[in-house]
């Protein structure tokens, strides 16, 4: 059964605002943790990789503000002229859940408002204790509603929200690999000393990985096996390749239910079958930090094909 054009861009992009809501805090309390546990603090830097991560550094600058970690975490949760914000992110979704109420569950549909709920008529998130507490709020609201997503019967609404999400995670896991991996160590920092480590298990935190991490390498930490595990490993679920392989699915089950197949669909298998074929220390050797934006400009692509191919626009 076709849905309207509207309704599928809805779905799409409920699916991306709440995965991007819920990247954001887990940046922030990766961040708040990291400059507060660090044999030495972080300090600026680590602010700045979280804007750079979050593609705000340039407009945070235009606001005049000093680069500390309030005005850096109100930017990135409350800021209302932050289209990229937290609150914005959750404000999208909210309405794009409105407009598709009747394909949504009770369930799903009170995580995206209590969520919402948690931002109304707020204007300072508060110490750093605050922040961790809002912060895991909004995880715990967005885990809700991927739950309910998952509860709900299987059928274009479902999937496209996951398409959404799953295109989302993945722009915004190459975009962390590339930033932290190129930015954070401060000048003058061992690689492989402390800070190093540190900030490598930020990384894991970030992605809910540290677990997966220690179960897949036995021989401690290590930036080579931290790229490893978020670009190939399929087994974990925010990893790039995990990422690539869930488009495909969705993709395939959205034609086989809508007959819609074409281009997106043609991109997206190509991109997998490049994917299984990649080999982490390969991707290291020819430039990490090219093999990543050349990634996140392909999922740009991939994301314009999708809007074309459901009729979007």
């Amino acid at each position: 059964m076709l849905m309207l054009s509207r309704t599928a861009a809805a779905l799409y992009w409920l699916g991306r605002y709440v995965e991007r809501a819920d990247f954001l805090a887990r940046l922030i309390e990766a961040t708040v943790r990291l400059d507060a546990l660090s044999a030495r603090p972080a300090g600026e830097a680590a602010w700045r990789s979280a804007l750079s991560v979050s593609y705000t550094e340039d407009a945070f600058e235009e606001t005049g503000k000093d680069l500390t970690q309030a005005n850096v975490v109100r930017y990135l949760t409350l800021a209302e002229d932050n289209p990229g914000s937290i609150v914005r992110c959750l404000d999208a979704a909210r309405i794009n859940a409105k407009a598709v109420r009747t394909a949504l569950t009770r369930e799903s549909w009170t995580a995206i408002n209590r969520a919402w709920l948690l931002f109304r008529n707020r204007s300072n998130p508060g110490g750093p204790a605050a922040v961790l507490t809002m912060v895991e709020s909004v995880k715990a609201e967005t885990r809700g509603f991927e739950g309910a997503v998952h509860r709900m019967m299987h059928n274009e609404a479902t999937w496209l929200i996951q398409l959404g999400a799953a295109i989302e995670r993945a722009d915004n896991t190459a975009r962390l690999l590339d930033v932290k991996y190129h930015i954070l160590l401060p000048e003058g920092e061992l690689v492989g000393g402390t800070m190093d480590r540190d900030q490598w298990t930020t990384i894991l935190q970030t992605v809910s990985a540290v677990t997966a991490y220690r179960w897949l390498y036995s021989e401690g930490l290590s930036s080579a096996n931290v790229i490893d595990l978020l670009v190939s490993r399929f087994e974990l679920p925010r990893s790039l390749a995990a990422c690539v392989d869930e488009v495909v699915q969705l993709l395939s089950h959205l034609a086989r239910r809508t007959g819609l197949q074409g281009e997106a669909d043609r991109m997206a298998r190509a991109r997998l079958m490049r994917m299984q074929k990649t080999r982490s220390n390969d991707i290291i050797m020819s430039g990490l930090h090219e093999y990543l934006e050349a990634f996140i400009k392909e999922n740009a692509l991939l994301d314009g094909a999708i809007a074309r191919q459901f009729r979007f626009i």
